[in-house]
């Protein structure tokens, strides 16, 4: 069986972080392992706090999980300070996965941050480079590249400005553009854009989780990353158009939406 490995914080309410990407390698057929770098006091309407976890309890996790079962491939999303962003890539060098998927995560869906603004710097230099893709939605790349995005024309001008820091790929989500959530994926040489027709629903928590999460699966699988990207867009979009009507804000997509009518026949 295949194996994939999330390193990321953690979500109270189970529809973003850890507890998505969990849901998702699972709905996609590969083993799940974790890595908690911060507990997550969030619900789909607010983060009430966070607790990061010790940069040694952070190492020694990753550790557990490569000396064991090491994974094929590696999921990276929130980060939220410097030190634990360098004890993650310190890991990631020493270990080197096949395939590294990183998710820049710095804001909830509800706009609370999740990454502190002292950390850029640091995910920019010791972080991005690890990237076999890095998936960035348009507020993020905009922080990372320092430019801002109004058309396509930008995410382009965007993914390669951060293309040049090092990482083997960059996928621009569009879902936070006017229009169709079309998304961007340059490989370091050419363009492909991933057209995808905006859905009615404010139902969208943890989707930016679920997709890197998906791309991660689908890589380990033995996918090329075209056709990983293709297939996790693919599997997003049926998730979001089954979004669960749970909770008093932005709820959660629906993980397991194609096995529904056998869960509940």
């Amino acid at each position: 069986m295949r194996t994939a490995l999330t390193i990321a914080g953690s979500d109270a309410s189970g529809g973003a972080g850890i507890q998505a990407d969990i849901k998702t390698m699972s709905a996609l057929g590969v083993f799940a392992m974790s890595v908690i770098v911060s507990v997550v006091a969030e619900n789909t309407s607010r983060v009430i706090s966070i607790e990061d976890v010790s940069p040694q309890v952070i190492s020694d996790q990753i550790d557990a999980v490569f000396e064991d079962i090491p994974p094929d491939a590696v999921k990276v999303g929130m980060l939220s300070t410097p030190e634990c962003m360098r004890t993650v890539a310190a890991k990631l060098r020493e270990y080197r996965p096949g395939h590294v998927v990183i998710d820049p995560v710095m804001y909830a869906k509800n706009g609370a941050p999740l990454m502190q603004e002292s950390s850029i710097g640091t995910l920019i230099d010791e972080v991005i480079p690890l990237a076999t893709v890095l998936t960035p939605n348009i507020p993020e790349a905009e922080k990372i590249a320092g430019l801002e995005i109004r058309d396509l024309d930008g995410m382009k001008r965007a993914a390669e400005k951060i293309a040049a820091m090092g990482c083997g790929a960059v996928l621009v989500k569009g879902g936070h553009r006017i229009g169709n959530a079309d998304d961007l994926l340059f490989d370091g040489s050419d363009f492909i854009v991933f057209p995808g027709s905006r859905i009615d629903t404010k139902n969208t928590h943890g989707t930016g989780c679920t997709l890197s999460s998906a791309i991660a699966s689908y890589l380990a699988k033995g996918y090329g990353l075209a056709d990983a990207v293709a297939k996790a867009k693919d599997y997003v979009t049926g998730a979001i158009a089954h979004a669960l009507e749970l909770g008093h804000g932005n709820g959660p997509t629906d993980h397991f939406f194609m096995f529904r009518e056998v869960m509940e026949g």
